[in-house]
């Protein structure tokens, strides 16, 4: 992990001027039916944010930067920014708080398999998968059951189009089954002392409630940095379009990320975007400019347009890139 042993913890405060202000289905549109629940407040104020007892005395020495104000106009209910070099908190907004996550859910997914390896295996599309994401009105890439597609080309699938019945089938065989697969997210999660994360699927799908998985902004950095760590996954999620041509194994496949910042924020990474009812646009991201590498998320932007989460994550990264160096 390259920035969860240095996250800085202590009472770390910001200097802060004014307020901060599944999944991902087709981006600004349901991808899931779910109820809201209450929102925690956005104001920014001093952090003091929690990480895993395991990162904790181990934070890296290096050149802190001057936080001068906030980022403008961000209108997600919770997020955090952080220097990925140094693990300084540049800003944060309820970075504690437990919030749904909708597709983020699917980068512990990522890691699980990713762990297990044998990513050139071929693995047969399931039956049950057409009638699972029919079930929760999922995002699929259309797989069609009994076409067969290597553990990679799934993975691909799974994080640049956030696809469900990727998901499906890579938890099916990785289980082996849904329960043994969410079990291992759990328990990874456990391993990486995310306590305040938990999963119920491996999707970020509803089920059985539109607020049973869920993360706080500071546990997803950790959990960002922990899977930007595996060459495989930091490739697949920085691609804006992935061609898969037809085989006699499976039909073509062609699709573009639905994180909204690929391709179009210059110095974008990745990490994972998301969409339900209950949990608003979410994004996990990291990108670098001239040098410095900044990772965060914001969760809760609301459902008023397709790259909400997008434009909230913009304007707290073209905020953070601004910060200077104290002298």
């Amino acid at each position: 992990m390259r920035l969860a042993a240095r996250l800085v913890i202590a009472g770390l405060a910001l200097v802060v001027g004014g307020a901060a202000a599944g999944c991902s289905a087709d981006p600004g549109l349901a991808y899931a039916k779910g109820a809201t629940i209450p929102s925690p407040t956005s104001t920014s104020t001093a952090v003091t944010a929690m990480v895993p007892d395991a990162a904790r005395g181990k934070t890296d020495s290096g050149p802190a930067l001057a936080v001068v104000g906030a980022p403008q106009g961000v209108k997600a209910k919770a997020g955090i920014l952080v220097d990925a070099s140094t693990g300084q908190v540049l800003w944060s907004a309820g970075e504690n708080a437990t919030r749904p996550i909708a597709s983020i859910t699917k980068v512990m997914t990522a890691i699980v398999v990713i762990q297990a390896g044998g990513l050139n295996r071929q693995l047969v599309v399931p039956k049950a998968v057409t009638d699972y994401v029919a079930k929760y009105a999922g995002n699929a890439a259309g797989l069609i059951p009994g076409q067969r597609f290597t553990v990679d080309e799934l993975l691909h699938t799974l994080l640049i189009v956030s696809a469900a019945d990727a998901a499906y089938t890579l938890a099916t065989a990785y289980g082996p089954g849904l329960p043994a697969f969410v079990a291992k997210m759990n328990a990874e999660a456990a391993k990486l002392g995310l306590s305040h994360t938990h999963f119920t699927t491996p999707d970020g799908l509803p089920y059985p409630t539109g607020t049973a998985t869920y993360s706080t902004p500071v546990e997803l950095v950790e959990l960002g940095e922990t899977a930007m760590s595996y060459p495989e996954f930091r490739s697949i999620v920085a691609m804006h379009i992935y061609n898969l041509p037809k085989t006699g194994a499976h039909s073509a496949l062609s699709i573009t990320n639905t994180d909204s910042l690929i391709g179009t924020y210059a110095g974008a990474l990745g990490i994972k975007d998301g969409y339900t009812v209950a949990a608003g646009h979410t994004l996990l991201f990291e990108a670098v400019r001239n040098g410095r590498t900044l990772i965060g998320d914001v969760l809760g932007s609301p459902p008023s347009g397709p790259t909400s989460g997008a434009q909230d994550a913009a304007r707290v990264l073209n905020w953070g890139f601004t910060l200077k160096k104290s002298t």
